[in-house]
């Protein structure tokens, strides 16, 4: 087939960079100083057990399409359902799966003006060697040529994670995980990267929730330790936050629907605690006991040294019927309002400024960017400003928070980028694209003699390196 320059996909090489040609010379110098340095994700979904397995990918819709929610949304959006897409499905026939694929290339046209866009297209081009736009009459061509490379050994996830220079690369685990995978990774003298296990226990905080007795119990038969008390649950909750440390853990995840952390007096945690095993706890006092519950993860986090991150203000689950039928994560979980200053006060109080708390704050509200994020970083030593990630993570949203930002607490508060992604062939494109716009907003701080060019230099370079490596203890 011949291709018209209408269907030819290609990848700018001044992509996302400031289009003054003056300022767009300097991006391009300082770009140039972080565009192959290697890839730390410090936070993200890809499982431990897809590199230690090492198995080939089956098809491009299970590698490209169905484990993401920002592409299934989308879709869903425009009338394609979840099923058609293999959410929910299991392992998809090699019908299913090209049909899939070819719903994606369809409907290509509803991801303009969107990062999913560039992410697939960057996949595309960057990791297949693929120049075809997407669309009716190229999906089968295009699935063909991704499939015919994923039946090759340097397409296995192993080989992308070399090719992608990925140096550390952090999962999301459950505090009940025993980190198998994860160990027997490290014990693995075929594998010298670096993956490490985050500690995820926000469903374990939530005694309202209909299954939370039955969790914190297994929680505590796996800790050892009765959790039968207030007291027997935050011992098993150190037990295991120790576990994930020995296993390499660098950081802890929460996100609830807020994040305030007031506390309890002992009697009356003890007291919520057990009537919430008992299911006779109201909201009020279960949302009380996991307040009260973040502000032990802050205490914990002083004495183990893990890294606590904080990204509230999630409707999880906004479609009851669509989260009943195909679970969590299928791209319904939509942003609430965030408020922070107040709400973190009492933890601040305590442990704002010891030595041994780094807590990192993220959000999906833009109004709190410079209102409370970044006065709370210019200030309390042990905050950050955590990356734009999930809704935000594009790249007019991610020029408006590092403008925010910046200003009031500068360039060294912040965390460093997040991918926040179970796809693991997005990771290059999104690290990338977070570098050309740092080196963008740089360059204008450069033409605008805010800033000498050495200075920048030395900034971008810490933004891709030095700001994980401090903030999360790599």
């Amino acid at each position: 087939m011949s291709i018209t320059t209408a269907e030819a996909l290609r990848l700018h090489p001044d992509r996302l960079l400031p289009t003054a040609p003056e300022v767009r010379s300097i991006a391009r110098r300082l770009y140039d100083e972080v565009r192959d340095l290697p890839i730390l994700s410090p936070h993200g979904h890809v499982e431990a057990r897809l590199l230690l397995e090492d198995q080939p990918f089956t098809d491009p819709t299970s590698l490209l399409v169905t484990p993401d929610h920002y592409v299934t949304r989308l879709l869903h959006a425009s009338g394609v359902q979840l099923d058609q897409l293999g959410v929910g499905q299991g392992t998809l026939s090699p019908t299913a799966a090209r049909e899939a694929w070819r719903l994606l290339c369809q409907n290509w046209a509803v991801y303009r003006g969107t990062p999913v866009k560039y992410w697939l297209e960057s996949a595309l081009v960057d990791v297949f060697g693929l120049d075809l736009r997407p669309s009716a009459e190229t999906a089968d061509e295009l699935y063909d040529g991704i499939a015919d490379q994923l039946a090759q050994p340097t397409f296995r996830p192993r080989a992308l994670f070399d090719r992608f220079r990925i140096e550390v690369l952090a999962t999301t685990d459950d505090p009940a995980d025993d980190l198998a995978a994860h160990a027997a990774l490290r014990a693995d003298p075929t594998f010298t990267g670096r993956v490490v296990p985050t500690f995820r226990p926000d469903k374990y905080l939530e005694a309202g929730r209909p299954d939370w007795a039955r969790d914190v119990l297994h929680l505590g038969a796996v800790a050892g330790v009765d959790t039968g008390s207030y007291a027997g649950w935050v011992a098993a909750m150190e037990d295991r936050r120790e576990h994930f440390r020995r296993h390499g853990g660098v950081s802890t995840d929460h996100s609830h629907e807020d994040v305030g952390t007031e506390p309890l007096d002992a009697a009356e945690a003890e007291r919520i605690y057990r009537a919430a095993l008992a299911g006779q706890a109201p909201e009020l006092q279960t949302t009380a006991l996991r307040r009260h519950m973040l502000l032990e993860m802050a205490r914990m986090a002083t004495e183990d040294g893990l890294t606590m991150t904080l990204h509230p203000g999630v409707r999880r689950g906004h479609h009851r019927p669509t989260a009943t039928r195909f679970g969590p994560d299928t791209g319904h979980d939509l942003p609430l309002p965030g408020a922070f200053t107040d709400a973190l006060r009492p933890l601040l109080d305590r442990y704002g400024t010891h030595p041994n708390l780094t807590l990192v704050l993220f959000t999906l509200d833009e109004s709190v960017f410079s209102r409370e994020l970044a006065p709370l970083a210019g200030f309390y030593p042990s905050v950050y400003v955590g990356a734009p990630w999930w809704f935000l993570d594009a790249p007019d949203a991610i020029r408006r928070w590092r403008s925010a930002v910046s200003e009031t607490a500068g360039l060294s508060r912040t965390s460093g980028f997040i991918d926040d992604t179970r796809a693991i062939c997005s990771i290059p494109a999104r690290h990338d694209m977070a570098r050309r716009l740092d080196a963008g907003y740089l360059a204008g701080l450069v033409a605008d003699h805010r800033l000498d060019e050495d200075e920048a230099a030395d900034a971008v370079v810490d933004l891709v390196r030095g700001r994980p490596t401090e903030v999360f203890g790599l």
